[in-house]
């Protein structure tokens, strides 16, 4: 009898599959959070209000968001690998379109539409290899693989001021694109998992606890969505993403506002990265210590997180505005380390897939309106501040959403107590608990 692997590895080529998502995280949300230093030049070169250029960044933020539940499906189907690889073709034609800056809807189409979508097909099956890869060590795994992200915006801020002083935007778009060729690249590194198979007299069969999960991994699970937990979850990401992308548009503008000089403003960003990567491991280490549920941790980080942003305003100075966008960016860091893991805690392992893609479908809307109407309230108050506020006040609403999806999960646990027999990180583990 031949077994074959049926439970996540929790290592060996788990790591490559984390560092592949590294550069994955850092070539997609890298750059679009770098993408404030392109606002100012793209504003003038259309000579259009900063509300009508935030709707290119709402645009990439929705497409993103939209398209999720079609990579989850299509990474089901076909495998991460596949999706990943494509998704780094459409995020560099993307790119290479917007550089030949022919018109603002052509922005729209390019930055928005296939960046958006290119991104989405690369991060959303990154995140999944990376949950399916680990168990008892996927807090700290993800944490790792997303803090990507902030090493490259770390990179990104002065290169990009570097590329728009060198080559202009245009030609920096061009460059970028050039870069995210290399998805394709970490996509081919994505080695897909082999379901669970034991071989009787020379034939090979699924283990009948296997065979049913991986019949529903096979599937988009639409009807999770019938579960209150899962609905409320995702109202706390609509909030959290109508806030989470207003302050990395409009750091640089504010800061330019104040008359800093465009490096020095530049400058913020990466510093607000460097927090951002403090964070996210921290806040990963912490969660892996299990003092607290992370739904529990989740309410304390973004409700800080919003209190923060809410304050920013009154920095008036460049050392202000750093202490400031330290916090943020740690609170930022440890917000993200941890608000998609928990979905696991929410469905289970088996649910993941199709309730990351629900998630992040839904969160569009958030990350929709977000944005423009961060602009239309710098445009209609003549303050940037006024961003600010409201990107505070959405997060410490969605934490409120938060208290509630961890009592009602808890309620849940509390109904079977024989059944729940799992540490914190899955508590919702089980297949039993995530189908009541």
């Amino acid at each position: 009898m031949e077994r074959y692997l049926s439970t996540p590895p929790d290592g060996g080529y788990g790591w490559v599959v984390v560092t592949s998502a590294f550069f994955i995280m850092g070539l997609t949300a890298a750059v679009h959070k770098n993408f404030g230093l392109f606002f100012l030049e793209i504003q003038n070169h259309y000579s259009v209000l900063s509300s009508t250029t935030s709707w290119m960044t709402s645009t990439t933020i929705a497409v993103f968001h939209l398209g999720a539940p079609l990579a989850s499906a299509l990474s089901m189907h076909l495998s991460q690998r596949t999706v990943i690889m494509v998704g780094g073709l459409l995020a560099a034609s993307g790119m290479i379109i917007a550089s030949l800056g022919l018109s603002l809807p052509w922005m729209y189409l390019s930055v928005g539409i296939l960046q958006g979508l290119g991104v989405s097909f690369s991060w959303i099956p990154a995140n999944s290899m990376v949950s399916h890869y680990f168990k008892r060590w996927r807090p700290i795994a993800y944490s790792i693989a997303s803090s990507g992200e902030c090493v490259f915006a770390m990179g990104f801020s002065p290169f990009f001021q570097w590329l728009i002083n060198s080559y202009s935007w245009q030609g920096s778009l061009l460059i970028i694109g050039g870069l995210q060729l290399n998805l394709c690249v970490c996509g081919a590194l994505m080695k897909p998992l082999q379901a669970a198979q034991t071989s009787i007299q020379g034939k090979l069969v699924l283990d009948s606890k296997d065979e049913s999960r991986t019949s529903k991994k096979g599937t988009f699970q639409w009807e999770l969505i019938q579960r209150p937990e899962l609905l409320l979850y995702i109202g706390f990401a609509i909030l959290a993403a109508a806030g989470f992308f207003i302050p990395p548009l409009f750091l640089v503008p504010y800061a330019n506002s104040l008359g800093m000089g465009q490096y020095w403003a530049a400058s913020v960003l990466s510093v607000l990265a460097l927090a951002d990567l403090f964070g996210r491991l921290a806040c990963g280490w912490l969660a892996n210590l299990r003092l607290v549920r992370n739904l529990q941790l989740l309410t304390m980080v973004v409700t800080a997180l919003g209190v923060v942003l809410f304050l920013l305003p009154i920095a008036q100075s460049y050392w202000t505005i750093l202490v400031f966008c330290s916090f943020y960016g740690f609170l930022f860091g440890c917000v993200v380390a941890i608000h998609v893991t928990s979905i696991v805690d929410i469905v289970g392992l088996d649910g993941f897939d199709s309730s990351l893609g629900l998630f992040m479908l839904f969160r569009s809307s958030g990350g929709f309106v977000g944005p423009p109407a961060a602009g239309w309230l710098v445009d209609w108050t003549h303050d940037f501040g006024a961003a600010f506020y409201f990107s505070g006040v959405c997060l410490v609403l969605s934490g409120v959403f938060v208290v509630l999806v961890d009592r009602l999960v808890e309620k849940k646990k509390s109904k079977l107590p024989d059944i729940c027999t799992e540490t914190t990180d899955h508590p919702m583990h089980k297949s039993d608990i995530a189908d009541v």
